[in-house]
């Protein structure tokens, strides 16, 4: 089977496609593709850090990093609930605000892109197979994995 036609290849050809195009546009704000995603989880009520890593598939070591620059930026605070000191919350300063709202034009812009170049019937079929393979990796990795062994 060649490479090309394999649904691995096609999804991460085109998201390092998508990845490589946001963050040139990302770049010209003084930041990268990911931390515009971080940016954009950030809710104006503040959001606790342990709910970012999953939401951006890092690893807590790799997000506290990434929080350390953007603290250092001034783009967010830190603030420790009054109850619990443990627990810690990330919000926006108000360039903070700014920089999510120059990342989420760019997301805004390229599914608008998208939308006008494929159609909306096209897409709903993209989102309809995307949602199938992620049940399909949700509900059956244990039987995929098992099965890719057992060929070996």
């Amino acid at each position: 089977m060649k490479a090309e036609n394999t649904v691995d290849f096609q999804i991460k050809t085109g998201w390092n496609a998508i990845s490589r195009m946001y963050n040139t546009y990302a770049a010209q704000f003084d930041m990268t593709m990911a931390i515009g995603y971080a940016l954009l989880h950030i809710d104006k009520n503040g959001t606790s850090a342990t709910k970012i890593a999953p939401a951006l598939g890092l690893e807590s070591r790799s997000l506290t990093r990434m929080l350390k620059t953007l603290e250092d930026k001034k783009w967010i605070r830190r603030e420790a609930n009054f109850k619990d000191k443990r627990v810690v919350k990330i919000f926006l300063t108000e360039l903070g605000k700014k920089k999510r709202d120059q990342a989420r034009q760019g997301v805004i812009l390229f599914n608008e892109i998208v939308y006008e170049r494929l159609g909306q019937e096209k897409l709903d079929h993209f989102f309809e197979v995307m949602e199938s393979i992620n049940s399909l990796l949700d509900e059956d990795t244990v039987k995929i994995l098992e099965r890719l062994n057992h060929k070996l």
